[in-house]
């Protein structure tokens, strides 16, 4: 095959053509900055293509493997804020002062690839070929495949929603897929609908796999959660990970899938958990379902449902959900004040009737109740005062007075620098303060984090105090305007004074354009981003008038990544790649 002929956006073959037939993509687009140039070959045997893709761990792209003579995806391990680029726009070369870093989280994208190679070929997950090093980096290669996301799929449909029996057909091998990801040791923390693929032959693939660092806050990379299906243990509620952060995922996915709505995220629910099972809905799915997505969905890892196992058996209804559940119950008698939310009722579905002998006993006790409140009016309004058994006890007609002399005091902490989430899930904050929150931009104050507090700390105030805590929404967001077509020149001082940090590059012309028009932009526009966020545009300079002298210079790079034996490869010979071994 003649891969000068492919697209480079679809690995379709295109002939002469300037614009792909099948997914619309020009011949002569270039790479986004600073991910690799189109065309580049990797281990010498997979031709880069366009960028699907990118976040804090590194770039997906598709690719083309001359061997296999086969469109695959590429995965580069290339740390934002870490690395950058050698001169020959290729070799990955750590910053100054990251190389440790840089190692380490290297060895993690080593680790994860090749346990997701001895799985190859496993039902419901994406099937990877080969790991290799290459330009002082790391890759893994693995399936494309041609289908839709959840999210694509559940916007095409009618309702927006789906059926139980379609969701269960979905989903349940997802569950499958995921036992057998956490039985060798990989815990996903990315599970959504962006990251469930439906393939061609209708079946269901987790992808989007990436090291436990850029699934986490406030870790060494730059963050990639999904709001809603993150867990509240992934934004730095103490509480450690585990393959319950995946049931929490898997149950918001099943509550959108059902539902048709986004679950509330994790951080809001923390202090207004208003995530409801609509009547409509409740009337309509097993009560079992509602049960196990209820189990899922708690909020503090040691309220949720703990294995994908026991969800299966929840969400399915099996006899050891049953005893799993009691067992359960009995190991968390010890601590009552996180008892396991009920299913919701249904509206207008009748109660289970008491027994005869529950109604005896609640007759009893409400006479009980009545007579005792007769008691105590007679005795405080009727009686003399010596014998007033409540005056006698210091609780007569006036005691506001004394129960509020007799508060405890407590100190203010310095809740400044700490997590907001931290703060409202700690049993021992929430005892002796009630707080409200107010959310300002901050430069320098990382997302979900407090920057003051209304009542300065040390501060000696009544338990139950009420404490405003300012916390920051992160640098303000700008939406970046579409500037391609328009002079470099024309456009630099707006994007300058919107708050980006603007950089040009430029690009023989041939004389068919304008110096200066700008060809390509680095960053998506009209998507907001962070002010201070860099920008480079692609421009053509100005005609050449004489030939240009090249230069040719030869570098040499050193990398800091693990040893080559720690590689693995699962080789695939053209023609003879693995069979599709998925079962139902």
């Amino acid at each position: 095959m003649n891969t000068d002929n492919l697209c480079m956006g679809c690995m379709h073959e295109i002939g002469r053509e300037k614009q792909c037939p099948h997914c619309g993509f020009q011949v002569d687009s270039l790479q986004v900055t600073p991910y690799l140039p189109i065309r580049t070959v990797v281990g010498g045997r997979y031709i880069i293509g366009k960028l699907l893709e990118y976040n804090g761990e590194g770039a997906s792209y598709i690719a083309f493997d001359t061997t296999a003579q086969k469109a695959v995806c590429v995965r580069e391990y290339f740390p934002l804020g870490l690395v950058k680029r050698g001169i020959n726009d290729v070799d990955v070369i750590p910053l100054a002062g990251n190389e440790t870093v840089y190692a380490e989280c290297g060895q993690s994208f080593l680790d994860l690839w090749n346990k997701l190679s001895r799985l190859s070929g496993a039902a419901g997950i994406v099937r990877v070929f080969q790991v290799l090093k290459d330009y002082g980096t790391v890759y893994a290669v693995y399936e494309n495949i041609e289908g839709i996301t959840l999210r694509e799929f559940l916007l095409g449909s009618r309702t927006g929603y789906i059926s139980w029996d379609k969701a269960r057909q979905l989903l349940m091998p997802v569950l499958s897929a995921l036992g057998t990801l956490h039985s060798n040791g990989i815990i996903h923390r990315g599970i959504s609908p962006l990251t469930l693929v439906i393939g061609g032959d209708g079946k269901m693939r987790i992808t989007g796999f990436c090291i436990p660092q850029v699934r986490t806050a406030r870790s060494e990379l730059q963050a990639q959660l999904f709001p809603g299906y993150a867990a509240i243990e992934q934004y730095g509620y103490k509480g450690q990970q585990g393959p319950w952060t995946d049931v929490y995922a898997f149950g918001a996915v099943l509550y959108r899938a059902l539902i048709g709505t986004d679950p509330i995220e994790a951080t809001t629910r923390v202090t207004n958990d208003r995530l409801m099972v609509p009547g409509k809905f409740a009337e309509q799915l097993p009560a079992y379902v509602i049960n196990g997505l209820v189990n899922s969905l708690q909020i503090l890892p040691e309220d949720r449902t703990r294995t994908i196992e026991q969800l299966h058996a929840e969400i399915t209804a099996s006899p050891a959900a049953a005893i799993a559940e009691e067992s359960y119950v009995e190991r968390r008698t010890a601590q009552p004040e996180h008892p396991r939310k009920p299913a919701p009722q249904p509206a207008g579905k009748p109660q289970k009737k008491n027994s005869g002998l529950s109604t005896a006993i609640k007759a009893a006790v409400l006479c009980v109740v009545i007579g005792l409140a007769a008691f105590v009016l007679i005795s405080a309004t009727i009686l003399p005062e010596e014998y007033n058994v409540f005056s006698s006890i210091g609780l007569g007609a006036d005691t506001t007075e004394a129960v509020s002399e007799n508060h405890e005091m407590v100190n203010v902490p310095d809740f400044r620098t700490k997590s907001y989430t931290e703060v409202i899930v700690s049993d021992y904050y929430k005892s002796r303060f009630t707080f409200t929150k107010e959310e300002v931009n901050s430069e320098d104050v990382e997302m979900g984090y407090i920057i003051d507090q209304d009542v300065q700390p040390g501060t000696e105030v009544p338990a139950g105090t009420a404490i405003r805590l300012t916390v920051s929404k992160g640098a303000e967001k700008i939406i970046l305007p579409n500037v391609l077509g328009q002079n470099f020149d024309d456009v630099y001082p707006m994007l300058t004074e919107m708050g980006f940090v603007v950089t040009k590059s430029e690009r023989a012309n041939d004389g068919s354009h304008p110096a200066g028009e700008i060809i390509q932009m680095s960053k998506t526009p009209e998507v907001k981003y962070e002010k201070g966020e860099r920008v480079t545009l692609q421009v053509y300079e100005a005609p050449l008038t004489e030939a240009p002298t090249t230069t040719t210079t030869t570098t040499t790079t050193t990398t800091t990544l693990p040893p080559e034996t720690d590689v693995e490869t699962v080789p695939y010979e053209a023609g003879n790649s693995p069979e599709d071994t998925d079962q139902e």
